[in-house]
């Protein structure tokens, strides 16, 4: 058993997941955040990837809270405007799509393999999103580097397997999107968040 098991899996069901809270998540350059852009234009309150934006800002601020320069910080500064992102939001009584979660930060950091104090287990317990996930395979075709994502290919298929086994992990049932057009990714979505709210 390792050590996010160890905390106390009966945690997970004591606390109460947030049914409107949906998470889309999986490794980078799988199409997710477009997705997410064309749910927004759906209607749907979205919550941007906080890891894209930190570097962002970052860059133009000459910061070290970079993945290529100082990771703990990055990691630091991710799970804090994931935890605002949360309060933000909560409580909701229509969906949320989140470009990515919580869950998300303590994958970074088992890819990095880094340990951030206080633990992020511990915050992955305690902010519950819905217990269904959208999760992106890898899909090549559609990947692409840019200013900000600078991960070769392979790094993103074992992205998806960490991201993978940590929502698992937490209890969170996953369902993989189709790797189609964004139009019709777009509307299994919609399709399983109506199913799953009703």
């Amino acid at each position: 058993m390792d050590k996010f098991e160890a905390i106390n899996i009966k945690a997970i069901i004591m606390i109460k997941y947030n049914p409107y809270f949906f998470i889309l998540t999986g490794g980078p350059g799988a199409g997710k955040t477009s997705v997410v852009n064309e749910l927004h234009k759906q209607f749907f309150t979205t919550v941007t990837e906080t890891g894209r934006y930190i570097i962002k800002e970052q860059l133009v601020s000459g910061g070290e809270a970079l993945p290529w320069k100082n990771r703990l910080l990055f990691a630091h500064q991710m799970l804090q405007a994931e935890k605002v992102n949360y309060l933000l939001n909560y409580p909701a009584q229509q969906p949320v799509i989140f470009d990515r979660g919580i869950p998300d930060v303590l994958g970074y950091l088992q890819l990095s393999r880094l340990y951030l104090d206080p633990p992020v287990e511990e915050a992955v317990l305690h902010y519950r999103y819905n217990k269904h996930v959208f999760i992106f395979p890898p899909w090549k075709t559609i990947y692409q580097n840019d200013q900000e994502r600078k991960q070769d290919y392979l790094t993103a298929v074992d992205t998806y397997l960490t991201m993978k086994e940590i929502y698992d992990k937490a209890g969170y049932k996953l369902i993989e999107v189709p790797k189609r057009d964004i139009t019709t990714r777009t509307a299994f979505i919609m399709y399983h968040i109506k199913r799953i709210i009703m």
